[in-house]
């Protein structure tokens, strides 16, 4: 299997939105987040040209930044999942990739500190983090049997301009 991360992409100021009195659940996409994400998936599917399936935390700024995805990989699935939220553990969102063993290509969409926590701990083993992961961000490994802490190989970490880089 193949397991995609992917920071959601800029999305409103925390300090701003949260005069509106909503919860930071429901803080959007800036248009700049938007328009920088649409040219990020283009360098994306130049990498990975197929997604099986993508998860994104139902958090709107990451559930809006798996559209983005989704669209440029027509016909590819998006489901919503508690195991992305930020607060959850690395053995729940584990517990769910386990029973995908037959999906090729996995991405996920989610937040910080969340995945550079969760990705460093399936590269190392270890429970503290070591990436810097950007908005928009991705980091692409590989496991060779069921995911667990440890187990996953490195096949690629891109920034966003890196990823912006590649768009044909």
């Amino acid at each position: 299997m193949q397991l995609v991360i992917i920071r959601h992409a800029i999305a409103e100021d925390p300090k701003e939105f949260g005069l509106t009195g909503r919860p930071d659940a429901q803080r959007p996409l800036t248009d700049d987040g938007v328009a920088k994400m649409k040219r990020g998936v283009r360098g994306l599917r130049e990498i990975v040209p197929e997604i099986n399936l993508i998860a994104t935390s139902p958090y709107v700024r990451a559930m809006e930044t798996a559209k983005i995805v989704g669209a440029a990989y027509k016909d590819t699935r998006i489901v919503i999942i508690h195991e992305l939220v930020p607060t959850e553990s690395g053995d729940a969102f584990v517990a769910w990739l386990r029973e995908l063993k037959d999906v090729p290509v996995v991405a996920v969409v989610g937040h910080e500190p969340h995945l550079s926590g969760l990705a460093s701990w399936l590269l190392t083993g270890q429970p503290r983090s070591f990436i810097d992961f950007k908005k928009g961000a991705a980091i692409s490994m590989e496991f060779e049997g069921a995911p667990a802490g440890g187990t996953g190989v490195l096949l690629w970490a891109l920034t966003p301009r890196q990823l912006r880089a590649l768009e044909a």
